[in-house]
């Protein structure tokens, strides 16, 4: 009988065999980047409308 330690070991080495193929090095580095560009582009807006909000008070 397998103790609840060794099929939860089990479980989690499976899980990550089998999504480990999906992480291919080009999926890896796009999401890098297009995490980068998500987060310049909010800090821009937040700049801007942070100063517009400022002029109208």
């Amino acid at each position: 009988m397998m103790n609840r330690s060794a099929v939860g070991h089990g479980t989690v080495g499976g899980l990550l065999m089998g999504i480990y193929p999906a992480l291919i090095m080009g999926d890896v580095l796009r999401t890098i980047l297009l995490a980068t560009i998500g987060a310049v582009v909010s800090f821009c807006v937040s700049l801007l409308l942070g100063s517009l909000t400022k002029r109208k008070k």
